[in-house]
């Protein structure tokens, strides 16, 4: 069973995707609130597996509920989805860097909101290429922040590859079919990079990639 809390200041918006999750087998809605604030205190209170949370809300951002979430050990299973309007949000970038584990459009399709809850939920990233790859373009197209992204001298010359691959939006199985080598083996590479990064999960990876400048808008396509 995959638990869920919803955070939105719109009445109507939770009620609809309340009334989706509860129908679908397998997954259950333990948790509602109104503003950034009170759904840290919802997902204090009842630790789900994914939280869906509204960019921007009054009292507390969405970004700011995230990046308390994150910061407590206690939640550390938590995995945050952002809720946004639109798919060129100035804000996305700054959710990821957060630690939000992706996000979705309001208007999805609702299979692919229940998908994206269930990849989410398995502990994985929801960053298609595309999606990554409109972040590129979009949001980090500025000079790296080194300051702000330690740990690249720690990575081997392996690790540094597949993390820029990752920033430029490749699975394993493609990351494995352009350093040939085999797809357990790349798997093995990221989780080496995210582990030595501390890094929640891939979405982590390319908020690193870029902030430390081993990956630029300039050449991020694959």
């Amino acid at each position: 069973m995959i638990r869920v809390v919803l955070v939105d200041d719109q009445a109507l918006m939770r009620a609809g995707f309340r009334a989706l999750l509860d129908a679908e087998e397998g997954v259950e809605v333990v948790g509602e609130a109104a503003d950034g604030r009170a759904g840290v205190a919802v997902v204090r209170e009842q630790v789900p597996d994914v939280a869906l949370i509204d960019v921007q809300m009054p009292v507390m951002s969405g970004i700011e509920a995230t990046r308390r979430i994150v910061a407590e050990p206690r939640l550390a299973a938590v995995r945050v989805v952002i809720l946004t309007n639109y798919g060129h949000d100035e804000y996305v970038f700054d959710a990821l860097r957060a630690g939000a584990s992706g996000f979705l459009l309001k208007d999805t399709e609702p299979a692919d909101l229940l998908q994206g809850i269930d990849v989410v939920a398995r502990g994985e990233a929801l960053l298609s290429p595309s999606v990554t790859r409109r972040l590129i373009g979009e949001f980090v197209a500025r000079p790296p922040d080194r300051a702000t992204a330690p740990g690249l001298e720690g990575l081997t010359r392996r690790e540094r590859e597949v993390t820029a691959l990752v920033a430029r939006g490749l699975t394993n199985e493609e990351i494995a079919a352009h350093m040939v080598i085999s797809p357990l083996t790349a798997k093995t590479h990221v989780s080496r990079a995210m582990i030595k990064l501390a890094a929640r999960d891939r979405a982590q990876l390319v908020v690193f990639a870029y902030e430390s400048g081993l990956v630029t808008a300039r050449t991020a396509e694959p």
